[in-house]
């Protein structure tokens, strides 16, 4: 956590208005930053403008002034999606401000351990049911970032023994600079968002910051069944606890007896048990994938991850069968 002080008289650009914008804004005023807030959108687009200057936040709407970055500016909190590509983005860049999303600063003022969640597909039912394991195990989840709830609103609320859980896109990771999660799930990773990354490599470079800050106290949470997740294992010191459909693992979250590697054309109504097992061998079965609340191939897997994720927070694998 960073000292709340080190934001006092600051000048910092917040660039976006949005849920995630008005909260930095807010948060880094009541700090004592020198705060000033720029959105494009005409200012009566921008209802939440009203809502800032009535906190003495100046903000600037229709357009990006050239002056919007000088020599004074500290910092730029840019809304995930907004292009590298703006005007305002390009010269901080080029004047050598730190660019951040309200992710990274969300991390910095954060007292609680951070359960960060990303991948292509699945993120938000992902984040959700770990929320609910772990509430089921006595762990107080706040639940924010791409699912709703603004993470740095959730951050400042954080107590040192709740955990932030955090659902995040690699427009909100690719902002990202010291960011580390305690535990890091990567749920899978597919062709997406090319538009603003321009490539597979920007993309899954995005997705892996989750992972590269992480210390080996830490863990990473790997869909086993993904080549492009397995590959991911080399960029981070963490333990592994991983989860897969198709394999029993030396440690970590799987369904016995395996899936088929690739998806009978038939319905599939085998018994299948998800497992836990720990690094030293010791299982726990939790219930038959059929007794999931929600049904689908993708969604069991889903359910290994919030598993382990849960696991890895500290929950206990028999208190989490009912919330499943």
């Amino acid at each position: 956590m960073n000292d709340p002080s080190s934001y006092r008289g600051r000048r910092v650009v917040v660039l976006g208005l949005a849920k995630s914008g008005v909260s930095a804004a807010t948060a880094l005023h009541r700090l004592g930053a020198d705060v000033v807030v720029n959105d494009r959108k005409p200012r009566e687009q921008s209802p939440e403008a009203e809502q800032l200057e009535a906190l003495g936040i100046p903000v600037i709407c229709g357009h990006h002034p050239d002056d919007l970055i000088d020599e004074d500016t500290a910092l730029l909190v840019k809304n995930p999606g907004i292009p590298y590509s703006a005007p305002p983005v390009v010269r901080a860049e080029a004047a050598g401000v730190e660019i951040v999303t309200e992710v990274e600063l969300a991390y910095r003022l954060s007292r609680a351990p951070i359960l960060g969640i990303t991948g292509s597909n699945g993120k938000t039912t992902t984040t959700t049911w770990t929320g609910a394991l772990l509430s089921a195990a006595g762990i107080r989840p706040l639940i924010a970032g791409n699912i709703g709830r603004p993470m740095i609103e959730a951050a400042l609320e954080a107590e040192p023994d709740d955990w932030l859980v955090t659902e995040l896109s690699s427009f909100q990771l690719k902002g990202t600079t010291d960011f580390r999660p305690a535990v890091a799930v990567v749920l899978n990773l597919a062709e997406t968002h090319l538009d603003y990354h321009g490539t597979m490599d920007d993309y899954v470079a995005s997705k892996a910051k989750l992972l590269v800050n992480q210390r080996p106290e830490d863990t990473a949470v790997l869909n086993w069944d993904d080549p492009r997740c397995r590959e991911l294992a080399a960029l981070t010191p963490a333990r592994l606890l991983s989860f897969s459909l198709t394999e029993e693992l030396a440690a970590g979250v799987f369904v016995r007896p395996p899936y088929p590697a690739q998806p009978a054309a038939r319905p599939d109504t085998s018994r299948r048990v998800i497992v836990c097992r720990d690094a030293a061998g010791r299982e726990d079965e939790l219930l038959e994938v059929g007794e999931l609340g929600v049904p689908g191939r993708h969604n069991a897997a889903n359910a290994l991850a919030a598993v382990a994720a849960a696991v890895a927070a500290g929950a206990a694998p028999a208190r989490l069968a009912q919330p499943l």
